[in-house]
């Protein structure tokens, strides 16, 4: 994680906190030499309503201005939510989807299997390891050894 996004992560957590709202991800992409996009991503329970994405973005607008998180480089705050899609970077990511269809890649492959859906078991509480059910076994995997896992959106 970036300086930029630690700093920016450090400050709104707490006001966050404060909204019931959870933070997911500070990202920060340059987008030309004097120029980038600061994004805030946020979810909660039920999901995130423009309305939220709104008060957020009010809320830390004036305390990141006071930061100067980008030692006075222009930027475009960004609020928004994570989307269905977005793979799962966080214990609350994987929890909420206990006993659901998954999508998972791995870094080398498990039991011949490097790219498959499973059913998520069980999430460790230190979130050290997954367990998943592949095929009618149950596998145990260490979360290091995921590279990316996300939802599988059936409509």
């Amino acid at each position: 994680m970036s300086k930029i996004c630690e700093s920016v992560q450090a400050l709104i957590q707490p006001i966050l906190d404060g909204m019931n709202i959870e933070l997911v991800e500070v990202e920060f992409k340059k987008r030309g030499e004097n120029d980038g996009a600061l994004t805030v991503y946020i979810d909660k329970e039920g999901g995130v309503s423009l309305d939220d994405c709104e008060a957020v973005h009010n809320a830390i607008d004036a305390p990141l201005d006071e930061l100067d998180p980008t030692n006075g480089k222009p930027y475009t705050l960004n609020v928004s939510s994570p989307g269905l899609d977005r793979p799962f970077k966080t214990y609350r990511d994987y929890s909420k989807h206990l006993g659901e269809e998954i999508e998972i890649s791995l870094y080398k492959p498990v039991e011949g299997m490097k790219k498959f859906e499973a059913v998520l078991e069980d999430v460790d509480d230190e979130f050290t390891s997954v367990k998943i059910s592949v095929k009618g076994k149950t596998i145990q995997l260490n979360i290091k050894e995921i590279a990316l896992a996300r939802a599988v959106i059936k409509f």
